[in-house]
């Protein structure tokens, strides 16, 4: 069944009218917090708060995005990192964007057939995985990612030392020990408890931390003065370094002092769209996020989105069959640029896209497996397939300064506190970054993803990811700055946000709380929240031939057939036309969010 956008969004308005039903979330909305001149919105309240002193002693975005990230690598450390790596989108008031690319990267000791048991399969999940343990590290690139961003786009009014200096502090004095990350503690238990450091540090040596208690961590503590003092280099150089090696030497681990040294975070040329006349900068590959959200937004602008309505099965229907055609392209297309030809080209070509939803049915979802096998321009068919793992366990912030400099950063150490180790003598708690390769071509990863030899392990080469740290503008001016957690979903969070603004004209703080949906193409399902969706949209959207399952997001993780949904805290600036004020939205997902402005 085909038609013209015109007549498909009439259909869809039509088809079900039930679905039309609002379905408020189950927390008291949050308006979002007003500032004339500068805004950090982060996970935590002491890192943005972090930012917001800088920005006030006269900082710009970049000096605040450094101060911030390296903070939450002490306040934040289910995510925050400096033994990770990220992603950063840059907005200089000049007009120019820039990518940063410190993602982490495979040591050259990695094999491709490394986390293969002896009877062919991938090692489950545990010590000497690769999602755990000592082996499952790639080579940090966050250090080196905020201080390439520093030398080239901070202020240069301060020095690398005075922005190390609050996450010095915090580690040596400690922080309060919040509910939430007590509990993160707690859920996570078992990836700490199986290493010594990390046990001792994180765990009370069993004991567990409670809220409210003060976390003091010296060993992180020194490992940020020796970078004060000896500037980033020493963490890939000094005797950050040798720790870091000896550690992993001892232990089974690949990374060397080599791999450290020759570790270099890169630049690279944002991605371009529109929508609706607004313009969507975003990070490249090895990102698939960006593709897929300007992808996702090209596929939905032929309709009529507003006249669906936020809340209706006709609109979530639309929704998941867009994501369903992009995501299919990512499993096939997407790998580490410098060592994959991705046709990002031919993926956003418009007729491309236009192709893909030919045979978008209002009234039927499409069974993912029926999606036809249509190449972008510019795809070697005798390419290997691709598909990664995902990030799940990442953070987002956002920052914009008074001259309108701006930074939307996404850094991950992927699983909640990586792969568990903490290195002896730094306070360093290190990735499992390595789980984002292909641990077996054509095996699905344990979320459910279809994995591909363009994603093999390799020596030097990047994980794909799907963090996606986004700019939009409006005539020009900067509009929205986003960005959020979640894996796979990371990209359909981004999307509804700027849906929920454009289409659906909802101010920045309802946007960013407003129910959300994940569908990744395979395992062919909607995930949503809790509270998310009404019965009637439920039923509505199962009568359409969809699978549905509703994802707990805020008790302990749990194993769900379909690909695992975790909500995507969408950390986001809205600069209002009109007034120019910034207006910080902080995720209620995360309950330590908060949006610090002046």
């Amino acid at each position: 069944m085909t038609m013209d956008a015109s007549g498909f969004t009439k259909k869809l308005v039509g088809i079900v009218s039930i679905g039309l039903l609002c379905a408020p979330p189950a927390r008291a909305q949050r308006t979002a917090v007003e500032a004339e001149h500068g805004m950090v919105v982060s996970v935590y309240d002491v890192a943005s708060q972090v930012g917001a002193d800088v920005l006030k002693k006269g900082g710009n975005a970049v000096d605040a995005a450094v101060a911030t990230g390296l903070a939450l690598a002490v306040v934040y450390p289910y995510a925050g990192n400096i033994g990770g790596g990220g992603f950063m989108m840059i907005h200089l008031a000049d007009g120019r964007d820039v990518a940063i690319d410190y993602r982490e990267t495979a040591p050259a000791a990695a094999s491709h057939d490394m986390y293969l048991g002896k009877n062919g399969k991938p090692l489950p999940r545990g010590p000497g995985s690769s999602t755990q343990g000592w082996s499952a590290s790639g080579v940090p690139g966050s250090v080196a990612g905020f201080a390439l961003a520093l030398e080239k786009y901070g202020s240069h009014k301060f020095a690398w030392a005075e922005l190390v200096e609050p996450a010095r502090r915090l580690a040596a004095d400690g922080h309060v020990v919040t509910a939430f990350n007590a509990s993160r503690l707690l859920v996570r238990n078992e990836t700490l408890a199986p290493y010594a450091d990390s046990k001792r540090i994180f765990l009370k040596d069993g004991a567990l931390r409670k809220a409210g208690e003060i976390f003091s961590q010296p060993e992180l503590a020194a490992t940020l003065a020796r970078l004060q003092k000896d500037g980033p280099r020493e963490f890939y150089e000094g005797e950050t370094a040798r720790l870091i090696a000896d550690g992993m030497a001892k232990n089974g681990g690949t990374i060397t002092l080599a791999d450290l040294k020759n570790y270099r975070a890169v630049e690279r040329t944002p991605l371009h769209g529109t929508y609706r006349g607004y313009d969507v900068v975003t990070m490249p590959p090895p990102s698939s996020g960006g593709v897929l959200v300007l992808e996702m937004l090209a596929m939905l602008e032929p309709f009529d989105l507003a006249k669906l309505g936020p809340n209706s099965s006709a609109k979530y229907h639309l929704l998941a069959e867009v994501m369903r055609r992009a995501f299919r392209g990512r499993a096939i297309y997407f790998g580490d640029p410098d060592f994959v030809k991705v046709p990002v080209a031919g993926l956003l070509d418009r007729g491309y896209l236009a192709t893909l939803m030919k045979n978008f049915d209002p009234a039927k979802a499409t069974p993912s497996t029926a999606l036809p096998d249509l190449a972008p321009a510019g795809w070697d068919a005798a390419a290997p397939k691709a598909a990664a793992a995902q990030s799940q366990d990442t953070t987002h912030f956002s920052i914009v300064d008074a001259a309108g400099n701006a930074v939307a950063n996404t850094y991950t150490l992927n699983g909640g506190f990586g792969s568990g180790v903490t290195i002896p003598g730094t306070g360093i708690l290190m990735n499992n970054e390595m789980d984002d390769f292909t641990a077996k071509p054509g095996s699905p990863n344990f979320f459910g993803l279809v994995q591909g030899e363009a994603n093999a392990v390799a020596p030097g080469r990047r994980p794909l990811s799907s963090m996606t740290p986004t700019f939009v503008f409006k005539d020009r001016r900067l509009f929205l700055v986003t960005g959020a957690p979640g894996g796979g979903s990371i990209p359909n969070g981004v999307l509804q946000v700027i849906v929920n603004v454009i289409d659906h004209d909802m101010p920045v703080g309802f946007a960013v709380e407003a129910p959300r949906i994940h569908h990744q193409w395979l395992p062919d399902g909607i995930g949503y929240e809790p509270y998310g969706l009404s019965v009637d949209v439920v039923e509505a959207l199962r009568g359409r031939g969809h699978i549905l399952e509703m994802r707990n997001t805020y008790g302990p993780e749990k194993k769900v057939p379909l690909s695992e949904y975790y909500p995507n805290d969408t950390m986001t600036i809205m600069i209002d036309p009109k007034t120019n004020l910034r207006l910080g939205a902080a995720d209620p997902r995360k309950p330590d969010a908060k949006a610090v402005g002046y």
